[in-house]
């Protein structure tokens, strides 16, 4: 399979050779991974569970994790779930990478859609899967929303969404929802969002793509799919921990595929994402961090805060040459737009994760702006 070289890969290549100023500490805002302590309660029921590990997990996923996910949905998203309509994962992403290649499988000539720049492992998919892929470009023209062209998806087998969207923090609405929800239906394509951003919201809670499927009639979820993960609002990546909710019929043959694919998380991990799911207090103090970072960032740099995520997408004069400049002078890291991006899309841009600490993420963007001054 020829897969493209992963964006941080990429920026280890162009970096090499460059040697930064050493009169500044270094500093990275590339990789989407909160820098915040897991909650002491996650980190007990872990310790607590340890000793199941002499225990095989079940690859549907332990009941006492199951009921934390269905109590998440119905606390954050008004969504009352059967446990036929929700798969536990380890994490999202390797979902988002098989379960293409399980849906596409039988089809001779499969297309994808999603958005476009775009978290990689969309694309992998894409290639793993020898599907055909339509891009759904997101810039500054478009606001930063997928456009439709009926005439294109009604080519489409399965269709990505991403809000609240990473790289570009952009987001979409009920209505917005609504009309993909409608599509999938009318031209019969499989619908899935990303949502694992869903929970950082800075002001009002976003809905889900499984709200604005009951909206408009589709109690089933019929074609309708949504990932969902614990690792940014709970700021735990390593218990890779996520799930698959929606139309039971997909979930139901998926769930045969997923036994032979020997992804089940084991024990411990299990029951410390059960209660890190069950409780969505911890979750706000997150979000309280990620609001004093895009205050710091109003401040500093002059940009608005998005309705979700952690990033700044941040328009620069050439983000390959900022990228190097930045690295070179004031030894800060940050991803080019164009690395997360095909066809032109993401040039002009850099990806900016604000997971630290207020203290150093004012650091950071202090370095940028200096930048930006002599670019």
């Amino acid at each position: 399979m020829n897969f493209e070289t992963y964006p941080f890969e990429k920026l280890n290549q162009l970096l090499d050779g460059i040697s930064p100023n050493s009169d500044y500490t270094p500093l990275s805002l590339t990789i989407g991974e909160p820098q915040f302590e897991t909650p002491q309660f996650i980190l007990d029921a872990l310790n607590t569970n340890a000793t199941l590990l002499n225990k095989y997990p079940k690859t549907s996923g332990e009941e006492v994790l199951r009921q934390a996910m269905l109590s998440y949905n119905q606390a954050r998203f008004g969504l009352t779930l059967e446990n036929n309509q929700i798969i536990p994962t380890f994490g999202t992403r390797e979902v988002l990478f098989n379960f293409p290649q399980f849906l596409l499988h039988d089809i001779t000539e499969p297309v994808m859609a999603f958005p476009n720049p775009f978290y990689q492992i969309y694309e992998g998919a894409a290639k793993a899967a020898r599907a055909e892929v339509i891009y759904l470009n997101l810039n500054e023209a478009n606001h930063f929303q997928p456009q439709v062209d009926e005439a294109a998806l009604a080519r489409a087998d399965f269709v990505i969404l991403n809000s609240p969207n990473n790289p570009t923090s952009s987001v979409m609405l009920m209505e917005d929802l609504k009309k993909w929800v409608t599509l999938a239906l009318k031209h019969n394509f499989v619908l899935l969002n990303d949502e694992c951003y869903s929970d950082l919201y800075l002001e009002e809670p976003l809905p889900s793509l499984l709200n604005a499927s009951i909206e408009v009639g589709n109690r089933e979820f019929k074609n309708i799919l949504v990932i969902n993960s614990i690792s940014k609002r709970s700021s735990a990546p390593g218990l890779r921990s996520g799930f698959i909710a929606g139309d039971s019929d997909i979930l139901k043959a998926y769930m045969v595929y997923r036994t032979y694919v020997g992804c089940a998380s084991p024990l411990p991990l299990q029951h410390a994402a059960a209660v890190a799911w069950a409780d969505q207090n911890h979750v706000e103090l997150f979000r309280a961090k990620y609001k004093e970072n895009f205050v710091v960032a109003k401040e500093v740099l002059g940009v608005d805060a998005p309705k979700a995520t952690f990033y700044i997408w941040l328009k620069v004069k050439d983000e390959i040459a900022f990228t190097t400049y930045l690295y070179e002078h004031y030894n800060l890291k940050v991803i080019p737009g164009s690395f997360l991006g095909r066809q032109n899309e993401g040039e002009g841009y850099v990806r900016l994760a604000l997971v630290h600490e207020a203290e150093i993420t004012k650091e950071a963007l202090e370095r940028i702006k200096l930048a930006l001054e002599k670019n």
